[in-house]
Parts: structure tokens; sequence; C-alpha cells
């Protein structure tokens, strides 16, 4: 499988001649390129070719035995992969269980689990869509009602072990005294079982450190503080980002790097980061400038009105969406990250995800919606996640949905954004960014779903280059003045 990588990277550096805007015959009198990677400049993902990259993705966790989707219609094949780049999705946050990875030895790879994610893998590279590995886990594991964890890891703690667990629904298993007693532990290398966790991320980090479009490893989902939740909830738990956070990120990050010394390594907040108004408190690390800051944002009003609870208002929504972005990117700022929202929506309520993706677009964050299919997920709040009503139907998509997360935006610019705006109503979409010398023009995805009479492109200090292909356009500055880009539909 490693042979036919490197060939793949080969071919790739020949045969994707959109990537640089040159013949396939340019391109091969060129010197083999490195893999294309997202790395960090600042607040921005930027691209191979040195151009800022805003991300819209999807949520790929396949969360039961053998925690990889099968390779048929209700998990994931080639049409699924022509599926998100057709649509203009260009990134997904794939879950690499820890689970699948060690599942019976610390340390020691499951080869065989690792080649079936490399089928998925592989299909979504040929497609280029930048891939995040991710280490999902929710509840810890199966013994609690949730999963993510190798069996090996589960050590109930004294007096617990004297009587059967406690298990309570998504998400409140977490608050049992068991469970929070267990991610105590784990933060404490207790049983060596952080040392488990971080030698597991050596073996991914080994296994796909040359991987084309990868955007490197996002090393916990959601991580639970332990007993001292409460204070989490109120005031964010500073103590735990120093005490036990960031040691046990530090401690996997050096693992990574013990094999991959370049490649993006993520940092997610305490769990109720993701839901509640509270600060984050990740320093930091000396003499690393590739870190990435993971965050949700799920708005406490949708979680009631998805746990059918009256007199939630998700117009509130808006103030709250807004208040979590600002706090991810003061975040990754003060911790010399770049940020990336790596969850959000998880529901079928459209006012919800037109807020957050209009959020994102005022910031220009990057997002991965939760999530590309349901796939019977054990543990989530509100079973209307997937963008499906028939997860083995690709035409079974939910229209209003797609149309709010299918949207124009631009991929990849030469340049530094200024203003972006997106109407997913009309698909009316405004671009402006400053020009800066790059290795491929800007280039923008235009939303099949929201022109059906074709559409019109003004370009303002720039123009079009290059047949337009793949739903995508390439733009150049005409000079060094921003440049604007300004699609309507015609009719």
């Amino acid at each position: 499988m490693r042979g036919r990588r490197f060939l793949g990277l080969l071919l790739l550096a020949a045969l994707l001649p959109s990537l640089a805007g040159t013949s396939v015959a340019q391109q091969a009198a060129e010197p083999a390129a490195k893999a294309p990677t997202l790395q960090r400049d600042g607040r921005w993902l930027v691209d191979q070719h040195g151009r800022i990259v805003l991300l819209h993705g999807l949520n790929l966790v396949w969360k039961h035995d053998p925690y990889v989707p099968p390779d048929s219609p209700e998990g994931f094949t080639s049409a699924d992969a022509d599926w998100l780049a057709e649509h203009g999705f260009n990134g997904a946050r794939i879950g690499t269980l820890w689970a699948g990875v060690t599942p019976d030895t610390p340390g020691v790879a499951d080869e065989a689990y690792l080649d079936r994610w490399d089928r998925v893998v592989d299909l979504l590279a040929e497609r280029r869509i930048w891939m995040q590995f991710d280490f999902h886990q929710d509840q810890w594991h199966e013994t609690y009602g949730g999963g993510g964890v190798p069996d090996w890891a589960v050590r109930r703690p004294f007096p617990f072990n004297l009587l059967p667990p406690v298990i309570a629904p998504f998400p409140y298993g977490y608050w049992t005294p068991e469970v929070s007693t267990v991610y105590d532990r784990f933060w404490a290398g207790k049983d060596d079982l952080l040392t488990g966790w971080a030698s597991a991320w050596r073996v991914v980090a080994q296994r796909w450190r040359d991987q084309p479009y990868s955007m490197g490893y996002d090393l916990m989902n959601e991580p639970w503080a332990g007993l001292e939740w409460a204070d989490c909830l109120i005031t964010g738990c500073a103590g735990t980002y120093s005490g036990e956070l960031q040691p046990a990120f530090e401690q996997a990050l050096a693992a990574v790097r013990d094999v991959d010394p370049d490649g993006l390594v993520w940092f997610e907040p305490q769990q109720f980061a993701g839901g509640q108004r509270v600060p984050t408190f990740f320093t930091p690390v000396a003499g690393e400038d590739q870190l990435g800051y993971s965050w949700h944002n799920y708005c406490p009003e949708v979680f009631l009105e998805s746990q059918g609870l009256p007199g939630s208002d998700v117009t509130k929504c808006a103030d709250f969406s807004d208040e979590r972005t600002r706090t991810a990117l003061d975040q990754g700022e003060r911790m010399n990250a770049v940020g990336l929202m790596s969850e959000f929506g998880a529901t079928d309520n459209i006012e919800a995800l037109e807020i957050d993706t209009a959020v994102a677009d005022r910031h220009f964050t990057s997002w991965m919606h939760w999530a590309y299919k349901q796939w019977n997920d054990p543990t989530t709040a509100d079973q209307a996640q997937g963008l499906f009503t028939d997860d083995a139907d690709l035409s079974s998509a939910k229209p209003e949905k797609l149309r709010t997360l299918v949207r124009t935006y631009p991929q990849a610019t030469a340049g530094t954004p200024l203003d972006l705006s997106f109407d997913p109503g009309t698909g009316d979409f405004h671009y402006r960014y400053q020009p800066r010398e790059a290795g491929a023009p800007t280039e923008i995805f235009v939303s099949p779903l929201h022109y059906p009479g074709g559409h019109d492109v003004e370009i303002d200090g720039g123009r079009a280059t290059g047949a337009a292909e793949d739903n995508r356009i390439l733009v150049e500055p005409d000079g060094t003045g921003p440049v604007s880009v300004t699609i309507t539909g015609r009719g």
C-alpha cells in the first residue's frame, strides 16, 4: 500500500494541471513537488502554491466496529467521493479511531484497519479533498454507551468496578462519576493509557505523513475534563488546560513529531467550549509553528430543540455563533494556531445552518459540517444530522439542507480575503481579496444548485483565466489593487 501511495504522489504531481494552472506537459517538465498538504501561515491555511484555502467539508466518522465505513452504498464508495467533489466539499474530517488503530496492544498497529481507511483516503485524495485524521471518541468506550478507545484502555476504577457500569444516554453519560473518573485517570497518565494514546498517534503519523491532501491530525474529539466538569461549564476551567489538556496534547504532539516534523497537529478545547460561552486557555508550544485549533459550534438553542424541549429560540444562535467564532479566532492567535470549525450543525434546522455558515463567511472560517451521513450514530443528540434521508441513496439528499451547505465560495485565494458573502436563497455571491504572488490563480467554486438559468460573473481588478471546469473559475489580478468577484444568477 505504501508503494502505491508513493507512486500516487508522482502521478498527482503530473496529472492535476488545475492545481498550478499549467498544462500537463509543462508540469511534466518541472521537478516533482512535495505532496500537496495544508500548512499554517498565521491565521490561514495555505496550500502547496501559497494560496489561502477555505474548507467547506464534512465529517466521515463510522463509530461502530470496525470503525471504518464499508465499501457499500450505505458506507463510502467512489460514488460518494464524486458526489463530494461535484458539490464543492473540499474537506473531510475522517474518524481514524484509536480503537481501530491499536486495538489489541499499545503502539502496535492493526495494518488491516489502516489499509481499509487507505481505500477511503485514496478516493478523497484523487479528488483533491483535504483530510484531517481524527481520533474521535464519545463517552470513552462502549462500556459506557460511547466509543472511540480500544478495549484494553478500559480500566474500570475502584469502587465503581464492584457494580455494573451506569449507562446514560449521550451526552449525559459524561457526567456520571465513573466516566469522569476514567477521564481524570487518563489525563493523569494512570495505567500508561496516555502513553498508549500518544503511541497510537505515532502509528497514524507514520502511515500518513506523506499522504497527499493531508491537513494533519486532530488529537482528540471533544475532550472531557473529568470531575471538574462543573467548573468547565461555568468558568472554562483554566486549570484543566494547564494541568491536563495541554500536557497531554504536547505528549501526543511529540509522538507525531518523531515521525512527521511538518504536519499540522490540532488541539481541541474541553467539551463545553463548543456549546457554552466560556473561555479557552491553550498556550503556545515552544518551537512549534504548525498547530491547529479544532473547535466546535453547537448553539444550545438547537440542542434544546433536538431534545424536544419547549421555549427554544434559534434566532439567538446568531449572537452565539459570532461569539464562539471570535473566541476561537482569539484562542488561535494566542496559541499560534490556525483555526477550523471542525463540527457544527447536526440538525435539519435550516435557519441554524444559515446562521452558522453566514458567520463563517464573515470571518473567513473553514468548516466541517456534522455529518455527511447518519451512519446509525450511537452518540448524538440529534438523529437529523446527515445530508440524506437514506444513507444508501445519494439521490435522497435533503434539498434545503443541501442548498444551504453547497455554496459558491473561494476554495483557494492567491491573496488575502477582505470580504465574503453568499446568499443561499438567491445565489448572489461577492468576494473581494488583496492579491499576492502565488504559484496558482485564485480558484472559486460555483454552486451547481443555485443557478438553474445560468450565472453571470463580474470581475473588477482582475480577469478570468483558462476554461471553467468542474464548477470552478480561475481568477488572476490585473494589477496590485484589490480584486472583486461578483456572481449572480440569470432570470
